[in-house]
């Protein structure tokens, strides 16, 4: 799978002369300068031109007046010249070209999720965080979410929109339909997801706390499912087993209404199963036992599944001369305005 995502936004390059050789033609004014001067200086008879107001006026003035029309000429030249030599602006943009990955996670629901042994917060709710910053970092990746717990439901199938994939993680909660972990049909679901897929690399990220204890499928055969169709699969074990303390939804049998309250929980950890998932389809096994151990464990995946990228720079110029040439025709007729205006005299 190949995309093209924009890196940055267009921005301006730097300048670009088509004729740069041109320039080496201002070298000449100088000289001219310097030969307008002195020739100025010559002469044993000389008279005035000017008008009367020009002549009466002070010394400075009286020789800005005389050298107006010289300069006016010789900086119209210094713009022709730049002019010829074919400035041009542009803008530049870059793209990236990606050969992606496409990953389902495969996020556990199930009841125990809501055990508080990752501080400080539940299984699911810590599991939410870090996934989203996951999800986040994987530019040019599709990526899809699965959640399962007595069965397996498809929240969102590969997408590139990763703002979109990390609401619908946000807003998860544990199941309220059938209980218990089917681990191999949530497996199952989240293959039947990437088999069509033209990615060069598959990968399904399974993330739960439990033992398989339902469902139609079981986890071995769908890790040979996932063999099949050359997905890899990483598992990561979260929570420790034993007893612990989770808020959990319990019928009021008097009110008829939902009432939230802690209670004990009882969760198996089957870390020989994920071992063995992961075993057979090239993955590898990991163990959350805390928020910190979680958030190193999606940073190890991260730099197994890296992402190619090759940055495209371009670069679209446009020609600029014209302002240029405008303003020497300027210049050129500024001296016969000011003659008109008998400002000074023209020979």
């Amino acid at each position: 799978m190949t995309d093209l995502l924009p890196i940055d936004a267009a921005t301006w390059a730097a300048p670009h002369f088509v004729s740069p050789w041109w320039l080496l033609a201002l070298a000449v004014l100088p000289a001219l300068a310097w030969y307008h001067h002195r020739r100025a200086g010559r002469g044993a008879l000389t008279y005035s031109r000017l008008p009367a107001p020009v002549r009466e006026g002070s010394g400075a003035t009286t020789a800005l007046r005389l050298h107006l029309p010289f300069y006016c000429r010789l900086a119209a030249l210094a713009l022709l010249v730049v002019a010829a030599a074919r400035p041009q602006v542009g803008y530049a943009w870059e793209e990236s070209v990606t050969e992606g990955i496409d990953i389902q996670v495969v996020l556990d629901t199930s009841a125990s999720m809501v055990v508080e042994d990752l501080p400080p917060a539940s299984r699911l709710s810590v599991a939410k965080d870090v996934l989203s910053r996951f999800i986040a970092g994987r530019q040019g990746d599709r990526i899809g979410l699965t959640v399962f717990s007595g069965t397996a439901v498809t929240r969102s199938p590969l997408t590139t929109d990763r703002g979109m994939l990390i609401q619908l993680l946000e807003s998860l909660e544990v199941s309220r339909r059938r209980n218990g972990t089917a681990i191999g049909v949530g497996l199952a679901s989240a293959a039947a997801r990437l088999k069509d897929s033209e990615a060069e690399s598959r990968v399904i990220v399974l993330v739960t706390d439990g033992v398989n204890n339902t469902g139609s499928i079981d986890p071995s055969s769908a890790a040979a499912i996932c063999d099949g169709l050359g997905i890899r699969v990483y598992t990561v074990g979260i929570g420790s087993e034993g007893e612990g303390i989770g808020l959990v939804r319990i019928l009021n049998q008097r009110t008829g209404r939902y009432e939230v309250k802690r209670q004990r929980i009882t969760a198996r950890f089957d870390e020989d199963l994920l071992r063995r998932i992961a075993g057979r389809t090239g993955g590898a096994f990991f163990h959350a036992t805390d928020a910190g151990s979680l958030e190193r464990i999606f940073a190890q995946i991260d730099e197994l599944e890296t992402t190619e990228m090759e940055v495209k720079r371009y670069v679209r110029y446009e020609e600029s001369f014209q302002p240029l040439a405008w303003s020497a025709l300027v210049l050129l007729l500024l001296p016969l305005g000011a003659a008109a205006l008998r400002l000074t005299a023209e020979p």
